[in-house]
């Protein structure tokens, strides 16, 4: 028996691109449970047969779904999964090391993100472009003003770039890095590749050469973002997006996440390159002083005439917490330890988020990993306890989901995938901590469930499995002409119930939560890509790579 990509079972969910022999192994059959075999997907003769177990309901699909655990099968291969109600699943390996080359591919993706840049084929392939968005852009109310921002990623499937969602994304990287190098020793190789630094050094500093483009002189605040006064034309290549380029107004969010990351780059880089290390660290306290001298800024809000992406967030405490964090860790000064622990005990923002809006995670995160020797034991228990209870209470919620994932029904939102690789790695970081061999496993599930183990049976990362996104929107893939092949290893953003773009309105009224995607490049609520999509994929694939 052989099945093609376009037979494989919408109704078998697994993880297209596979399991490390010791792991555990689960398929999930939708509406339909019994016998099933896993047989050789060259020859399709049998190699393990077993019984599903028998069946529960799955609030967020509306699926009766039946799980089939074949753990035991440890032997190295490729394979399928067979019912004969529900026909064969997409093909997947059993190997000792089946995620390197889709984590090398998540983290090659923020190299064709790059803005201001001319993409060569030698490092972007069948997707190369010109060089984009060179000319300086213009301060938002001061017209006369212009200031050279190039550089940087574009955010997501249009040309904006965004200081606090490139600011999680870089955070995610250089965490990655800190505590799993091994993952990054192999060149990709970037343009810039040349033994100095590891890769991800040199990508990161891409977007971090930017974003001190972001913080103005004066005053040491940071502009929000820099993009067109509107979105672009889907077709549009990077290239020809020449509409005048705006500096939205300083917000008191993204100085503190410039704030933050400065700090974390100058711990990062200073074995690589001390100089840079010195810049980034200036720039960080020139915006650790703007906040202090700014306590009370109202949220930012997009200008009336600009209508482009607004990352609004009317609450910037945790920003100013995750600057204090990262601070006292690379400085280990005790005047950014009395501003966390003040701001802890106050509360108002939640400790334990790794998302773009809300960031108190990463300051939790780098206090946690500091290792000052005047640490307040009471707060390292306190926070530690606290990531610990998060932890458990997400892996808690895996075991009663359909799909072994930890999000609720309110999750399956805009991004959602996002939320699924944070809870993944909130996961890995309460086990990096207090080592649980069942959050690293609940991590793990996440991963399955991002690469086909889900309701749709379809993996959300481009090139990786055969029943991929192919048509995400992502304004160079809409353009390029390279048809029905996207850049791989960037992954979507996955169901949202709310119906925010005309095709999802068209395509998914009635249907379930975690059913809500349209494969369509006009779907940008459900297919859409972004840096800070693919940034906590690249760090939970390192720990299992």
């Amino acid at each position: 028996m052989t099945t093609t990509a376009r037979e494989a079972s919408s109704r078998i969910g697994i993880n297209q691109v596979g399991y490390r022999p010791e792991d555990a192994k689960i398929a999930v059959f939708a509406e339909a449970g019994g016998r099933f075999e896993v047989v050789d997907a060259a020859t399709g003769a049998v190699v393990w047969q077993g019984t599903t177990d028998a069946g529960n309901e799955d609030a967020a699909s509306g699926q009766r779904v039946f799980r089939g655990d074949f753990s035991s099968l440890t032997r190295p291969g490729r394979y399928r999964v067979t019912l004969p109600e529900a026909g064969a699943s997409a093909a997947f390996d059993i190997a000792e090391q089946p995620y390197g080359e889709l984590q090398r591919a998540l983290f090659k993706t923020f190299y064709y993100f790059r803005c201001g840049m001319e993409l060569e084929p030698n490092f972007a392939e069948k997707w190369p472009h010109s060089a984009c968005h060179l000319t300086p852009a213009v301060v938002h109310g001061e017209e006369s003003r212009r200031i050279d921002v190039c550089g940087g990623w574009h955010d997501a499937g249009d040309y904006g770039k965004y200081t606090a969602p490139g600011a999680k994304a870089v955070a995610d990287l250089l965490l990655a890095f800190e505590l799993y190098p091994q993952a990054f020793a192999m060149p990709l190789p970037l343009p810039e590749s040349d033994g100095s630094m590891p890769d991800v050094l040199h990508e990161c500093r891409y977007e971090l050469e930017f974003l001190l483009r972001m913080q103005e002189t004066e005053s040491g605040g940071a502009f929000h973002k820099v993009t067109t006064r509107e979105f672009p034309s889907f077709q549009c290549m990077p290239e020809d997006d020449d509409a005048e380029l705006v500096l939205s107004p300083i917000s008191a969010t993204a100085t503190g996440c410039l704030a933050a990351i400065g700090a974390m780059a100058a711990r990062v880089y200073r074995p690589y390159d001390p100089a840079f290390a010195d810049k980034c660290l200036s720039a960080a306290r020139r915006a650790y002083d703007w906040l202090q001298r700014n306590p009370h800024v109202p949220g930012f809000r997009n200008p009336s005439d600009i209508t482009t992406g607004e990352y609004g967030d009317a609450n910037d405490r945790d920003e100013r917490y995750w600057a204090a964090g990262e601070l006292f860790r690379t400085t280990t000064e005790n005047v950014f330890l009395k501003d966390l622990r003040q701001m802890e005990a106050e509360g108002g923002f939640p400790l334990f988020e790794l998302g773009w809006a809300d960031v108190g995670g990463y300051g939790t995160i780098a206090y946690l990993l500091s290792e000052a020797a005047d640490k307040d034991a009471d707060l390292t228990a306190r926070l530690l306890q606290g990531l610990t209870s998060e932890a458990e209470r997400l892996a808690a919620r895996c075991v009663q989901d359909g799909y072994l994932i930890s999000l609720t029904i309110a999750d399956y939102k805009w991004g959602s995938n996002m939320i699924v690789f944070n809870n993944a790695m909130l996961m890995l970081l309460a086990h990096r901590f207090r080592p649980n061999r069942e959050l690293e496993r609940a991590a793990l599930e996440h991963v399955h469930y991002a690469l086909g183990r889900n309701p749709l049976a379809l993996s959300y990362v481009t090139g990786f499995g055969e029943r991929a996104v192919l048509n995400p929107h992502y304004r160079p893939t809409m353009g390029d002409g390279v048809d029905d092949l996207p850049v791989p290893g960037q992954v979507s953003g996955g169901p949202n119930r709310h119906l925010q773009d005309e095709i999802a309105q068209e395509w998914l009224v009635g249907v379930a939560p975690s059913k809500s995607f349209v494969d369509h490049e006009g779907s940008y609520s459900t297919n859409e890509v972004t840096v800070y999509w693919n940034s906590p994929a690249v760090f939970v694939l390192s720990h299992f790579c």
